[in-house]
């Protein structure tokens, strides 16, 4: 049973590669035994992550064995350049077996003191609305139709769409609270309705591709620890079943299931890893 776990062939690219959680997919996928092409707007930095890769998990020399990760400069909003990608990714390895929709953007403002003012959805910059669409949502449409279509050619593989427990629930805005209940910061509505998209994205594509055998299924994650404000995450953790937030390798498990064959039953679906947060 535990093979049916196994990478070992395939290949998988992770765009966004060197987030927060994109670097942790790209391990458990190579940990896992496929050959990681780690894809990122940032090619010096995508490099690396190809780099420690390589270090981390011997590269295996025989015949059907992997030939080395990968990484490359990769901007998802860009047909040429995705194009070019998979192009790059076929002439070396050629095939596509993974790929996980990684890449997106989350608000920042400039001006932290600003951020409790821009952030309200009275003020909301429609260019930030519309920066979000063109990456979370556009960003998902062209890498699917240009590298998942090398799959469905195929006849067979597995598209891990990343989307989040605001795809499916609204923000819980008090979080966002100090101390002393002031409101520093509101949840704007581009990452959530965005991360919607991609969940009823993820069922087109599943019911669209089916007889094509490519898998399509989203991974919603819950909210990460990375020195964040004190307060937030006490405010966070209170919200969860578990009590705490999510660790950047919680999802390296989930992951590994969705793209191998222990999940090959499995389509359409909507896999939420988030300590208990839309259990209630």
């Amino acid at each position: 049973m535990m093979d049916k776990f196994s990478l070992e062939g395939r290949v998988a690219i992770v765009t966004g590669a060197c987030g927060l959680l994109g670097t942790k997919h790209c391990e458990a996928l190579a940990a896992a035994g496929a050959t990681v092409v780690a894809a990122d707007l940032n090619e010096e930095a995508a490099a690396k992550v190809a780099g420690a890769l390589n270090k981390a998990v011997k590269a295996k020399a025989e015949d059907g064995g992997a030939k080395g990760h990968m990484g490359m400069g990769v901007d998802v909003t860009s047909r040429a350049s995705l194009e070019a990608a998979r192009d790059r990714i076929l002439a070396a390895y050629g095939r596509i077996d993974v790929l996980v929709n990684n890449a997106a953007i989350n608000d920042m403002f400039e001006n932290p003191l600003l951020a409790g003012q821009q952030s309200m959805f009275e003020h909301y910059p429609l260019e930030m609305w519309d920066k979000s669409w063109q990456v979370n949502v556009s960003g998902v449409f062209l890498c699917s139709q240009i590298l998942g279509g090398v799959m469905a050619a195929r006849g067979g593989g597995s598209i891990i769409n990343i989307a989040s427990t605001y795809g499916i629930v609204a923000p819980d805005q008090s979080i966002y609270k100090n101390a002393a209940g002031e409101q520093i910061f509101y949840k704007s509505p581009s990452y959530p309705v965005t991360k919607s998209a991609v969940v009823g994205f993820t069922k087109f594509l599943a019911s669209y591709w089916g007889p094509k055998k490519v898998r399509v299924n989203t991974l919603s994650p819950g909210g990460v620890e990375n020195a964040q404000d004190e307060f937030f995450k006490q405010n966070y953790s209170a919200r969860t079943l578990l009590g705490r937030m999510a660790d950047a390798s919680d999802y390296q498990g989930a992951i590994v299931f969705l793209a191998s064959d222990a999940s090959a039953y499995m389509t359409g679906a909507n896999l939420v890893v988030d300590g208990g947060w839309t259990a209630i």
